[in-house]
């Protein structure tokens, strides 16, 4: 079995330091295949330096997402622009948001963002898109967030049932919410469509500061026969190259 593809995030890495041109070369040098959440106008450079582009957004808010009816016709034809592109550029996840609580119970929260999410569901379907809800933690980094816990973004999938709906299980936030990373993903894992890192606590490098043992959570997405992205999603304390380079050493694994 091969290894996991290795994308990662743009905003987590270009800080000023290299030029982008630089920075995406020396990502695809290293054997990264992709890209996420980088402008638009450097799609084109993307491509050039030999990456995909794994994810993007859209610009679509983290705090006022799905989860109220009164979003949904902006979200709706903000996602249908963004899927459009996503279409034409290859690019297989939009990222999608929750949005926050503000008093909002978890039951009709869910049911809501899942109705939000049948509006766009078939869009996507046509496309061959996928829609990934994102798991956020909202203790430390996105207070008040909704979509929260694993069990709850899968309520919604399912209530939304679309092959083109499903997580983005991010494994940074779940520990912080969760713990119980493994287990976690080998119970949902047909749920998820895509995967972000970063060592916790502080969202750095994956090293030995930090309590995540990775090679072993990507051995279990491995072993679900998952063929999509693993995201680089964490901020380098050190030089962003290095850290690239060592995190895709880290998880660069094949099962036997």
């Amino acid at each position: 079995m091969t290894a996991l593809k290795q994308s990662f995030a743009w905003w987590s890495f270009a800080r000023g330091q290299y030029p982008p041109q630089q920075l995406l070369r020396a990502a695809a040098d290293i054997g990264y295949q992709g890209v996420e959440l980088i402008e638009r106008e450097l799609w084109p450079l993307v491509k050039d330096c030999g990456l995909n582009i794994a994810s993007t957004n859209g610009g679509l808010s983290i705090e006022r997402g799905f989860n109220r009816r009164e979003h949904h016709s902006r979200i709706e034809e903000q996602l249908r622009a963004t899927i459009a592109e996503a279409e034409q550029w290859n690019i297989p996840n939009v990222i999608v948001f929750s949005g926050n609580r503000e008093g909002l119970d978890d039951r009709a929260g869910a049911e809501v963002t899942a109705e939000g999410l049948r509006l766009v569901a078939k869009m996507a379907e046509d496309a061959g898109v996928t829609l990934v809800l994102e798991l956020l933690n909202s203790a430390v980094d996105h207070p008040d967030y909704q979509c929260d816990h694993t069990e709850w973004g899968v309520e919604v999938c399912q209530m939304v049932n679309s092959p083109r709906v499903k997580l983005l299980y991010d494994i940074y936030h779940m520990q912080i919410m969760e713990g119980d990373i493994i287990r976690t993903i080998q119970k949902h894992h047909a749920s998820v469509a895509h995967y972000h890192t970063a060592g916790n606590p502080g969202r750095h490098e994956l090293d030995e500061t930090q309590e995540l043992n990775y090679p072993p959570i990507v051995r279990t997405i491995l072993a679900t026969g998952y063929d999509g992205y693993l995201g680089q999603e964490f901020v380098p304390q050190g030089d962003p190259i290095a850290g690239l380079k060592h995190a895709f050493d880290l998880c660069n694994i094949q099962l036997g």
